[in-house]
């Protein structure tokens, strides 16, 4: 892991290779249809709108701000992905209350040997968030690419055969209505699993 931390960015640098390649009328990844800069486009203006307007939980802010493990969370995304503009500000949020988390990202097309090793349900989706132990880079766990309740409603659409941009437009409703809350808790869980996980391993 330690040859993904050293090429990842900062979250201003992510942001800033967005906006430098919107200027160009490009995006991140290997697909520069335009279709895809419309994305990127679109998905840059609601990570700006929600990183001003996302609220953390109080009981999730203690939470966070008492965790007690250091921790990396690389994160694997690209610009035009409308799940990670949705998430990405939220994880930043909760990241913020720990001076113990550090954020870094990573593009996944330029780095598909990485996301091989952590495919959601088979597929190379994103965001993708690999938890690292700060100090020794182990694995502690993952999470992606949306939460469950956003993914539950994904797959049951699916299943019923509802048409992709149907889909698309009702999880963005879902977000929408969700503010964020969703994520906050699930990051709650997913926290004092990986502290729960190096406790017994030092146990052990």
């Amino acid at each position: 892991m330690e040859k993904y931390i050293e090429k990842a960015m900062t979250f201003a640098d992510y942001e800033k290779l967005i906006d430098d390649l919107l200027a160009e009328n490009k995006t991140t990844g290997l697909n520069q249809s335009e279709a895809m800069v419309g994305y990127a486009r679109l998905n840059r203006q609601r990570m700006v709108r929600l990183k001003k307007t996302i609220d953390l939980d109080e009981t999730v802010r203690a939470y966070i701000q008492a965790n007690p493990r250091r921790m990396i969370w690389l994160i694997i995304t690209e610009g035009w992905c409308g799940d990670a503009a949705q998430t990405i500000p939220v994880i930043e949020k909760i990241a913020a209350e720990s001076d113990k988390i550090k954020t870094r990202y990573i593009l996944r097309d330029g780095n598909p040997e990485l996301i091989d090793l952590f495919l959601t349900r088979g597929a190379r989706s994103t965001p993708k968030l690999i938890a690292l132990d700060a100090e020794t880079l182990e694995v502690l766990g993952s999470w992606g690419s949306r939460p469950q309740a956003a993914q539950d409603l994904f797959s049951k659409m699916k299943a019923d055969g509802t048409e992709k941009a149907v889909i698309l437009e009702e999880i963005q409703r879902w977000y929408n209505a969700d503010k964020g809350l969703s994520l906050q808790h699930e990051f709650v869980e997913l926290i004092a699993e990986w502290n729960a996980k190096e406790r017994a391993a030092v146990a052990n």
